[in-house]
């Protein structure tokens, strides 16, 4: 399949493989639960294939097992499935400017193989909007990764559930290999205030119905970072006048003047940085007025101003 594609996707696929084997052990610990879990509760065996090759999606298929096996309403396992897979809206949201190009049916595929964890390292890669070479093969390398790991954990779950007891503890062992992916997700002051918050909200609404925690973890983590984001751009022009006062410039010191502008984060700061380049260099390549030395104009003489003692000598500057 590899040989199909140009060296440019090529090259890309296989660097998004790599990129996902940090997350293969996390990716077959819950996918290995997930199975496990299904077998055990009241689907069969062939209902759980299909749930996983169809649902693909861990927290959900969790979340519905206990509801299914009390018999609620139909309603109610959808509903809370919805809850679940709220994020998804979000991630949906994040990939469109990325592959708006493509046709309705691919990015519909896109949207099924999309995960937490492929959200996140594609994110982290910071690629520009629309079309860009290699951009959609290194997505793949991700998403194959992932789904063909967590079916086959997941699938081996199913299958082999009766040979795992239920105190050996592999949720943890799943929890617990996430944990370093989150972390190296944190790497602004935003991010982090968004992780903590949601973290103290997910714990605190444990407990509520149709795991109403989750999506009120998202919409807080959502607002914590906004909020940061609004505190670090309105210290950011104070920041810019203490340093001012210190005796030289930001020219002087040989850094760029932005003015006092607040930073942006995220989507938008790349946009604006983007934007702000492009301006500095236009800039740069046209001339100041101020700084371009005028050239010596010798005027002409004048009738006028001629000194009457020296009729060939033209008027001086005064």
């Amino acid at each position: 399949m590899l040989d199909r594609l140009s060296d440019t996707n090529r090259r890309a696929f296989l660097d998004g493989v790599h990129t996902f084997s940090p997350a293969l052990l996390a990716t077959l610990s819950w996918g290995l639960v997930t199975g496990i879990a299904m077998t055990k509760s009241v689907l069969s065996v062939p209902q759980a294939l299909g749930m996983s090759l169809a649902v693909y999606a861990g927290s959900s298929q969790l979340a519905v097992l206990p509801l299914l096996a009390a018999g609620l309403p139909l309603w109610t396992i959808l509903l809370t499935a919805a809850m679940v897979n709220l994020r998804f809206v979000i991630f949906s949201a994040g990939l469109a400017p990325h592959f708006a190009y493509l046709s309705l049916r691919r990015r519909l595929l896109l949207g099924y193989f999309n995960g937490d964890i492929i959200y996140l390292m594609f994110s982290k890669r910071n690629f520009p909007t629309g079309f860009q070479p290699g951009k959609e093969a290194f997505f793949w390398g991700l998403a194959v990764s992932s789904w063909s790991s967590w079916q086959v954990s997941s699938i081996a779950g199913i299958l082999l559930a009766s040979l795992f007891p239920d105190n050996w503890g592999l949720e943890l062992a799943g929890t617990l290999a996430l944990i370093p992916l989150i972390v190296s997700a944190i790497a602004t002051r935003s991010t982090l205030a968004a992780v903590g918050i949601a973290s103290i909200v997910a714990l605190l609404a444990f407990d509520l119905p149709y795991r109403l925690g989750l999506p009120l973890a998202v919409i807080a983590a959502l607002a914590a970072g906004t909020f940061a984001d609004v505190i670090i751009d309105r210290r950011a022009p104070r920041t810019a006048a203490v340093t001012g006062k210190g005796g030289r410039s930001a020219a002087a010191r040989g850094l760029p003047d932005d003015g006092g502008k607040p930073h942006p984060s995220g989507l938008a700061s790349a946009q604006a940085s983007a934007q702000a380049a492009a301006e500095a260099i236009a800039q740069a390549n046209t001339p100041s007025q101020q700084s371009t030395p005028a050239e010596p104009v010798d005027p002409a003489p004048d009738a006028s101003h001629r000194d009457p003692n020296r009729p060939d000598t033209p008027r001086t500057a005064r």
